[in-house]
């Protein structure tokens, strides 16, 4: 049965994502995305490059549209925190793509865009 949430949890659930642009954050080519998708509500590990461990915790907020809080160890022993919103969309190949707004809450200041690609096989 489909439901207002049901194409981001098919987009995201269990599927894994890697950076295509982001040029302002921390995350880069190593940094790896997993996510978990429970009705309207999503969750994640993220790790590799100057992440040493992190997490996210959100919502969807629309057919399209998801928002997120995230934090995160870097390998220098930073802790930060921030916030995003989100598009969930798909490349001409198929694969799910993010491309989110974001800013930081804590550990550090400013924001930018980014996005990410889906890791197949």
């Amino acid at each position: 049965m489909q439901t207002p949430f049901s194409h981001i949890s098919e987009r995201l659930n269990d599927r894994r994502f890697t950076v295509a642009g982001n040029t302002h954050g921390l995350s880069g080519a190593g940094t790896v995305f997993h996510y978990q998708v429970e009705e309207n509500a999503i969750s994640g590990t993220y790790q590799g490059g100057r992440i040493r461990m992190g997490h996210q915790v959100g919502r969807v907020t629309g057919p399209e549209t998801i928002e997120l809080l995230y934090h995160c160890i870097t390998t220098e022993g930073e802790m930060l925190a921030g916030w995003s919103r989100g598009t969930v969309g798909v490349d001409h190949a198929g694969r799910t793509t993010l491309a989110f707004v974001w800013g930081w809450l804590s550990g550090a200041t400013g924001g930018g865009e980014s996005s990410y690609v889906e890791l197949v096989g």
